[in-house]
């Protein structure tokens, strides 16, 4: 059977991972939630 907790101690994120979060948290993203704000702000502005 598995020692899950056994298991987690061993664990350790591969190079590749920590890379691409370096890379991933240095870069300002636009996410869905951008997106759709500046969607609403448009169609506002289309209104008035």
């Amino acid at each position: 059977m598995l020692d899950f907790e056994e298991e987690l101690k061993k664990f350790s994120p591969s190079i590749e991972v920590k890379e691409a979060e370096d890379a991933i948290q240095s870069k300002d993203l636009t996410d869905f939630i951008d997106i759709l704000k500046q969607m609403t702000a448009d169609q506002q502005r289309r209104i008035h």
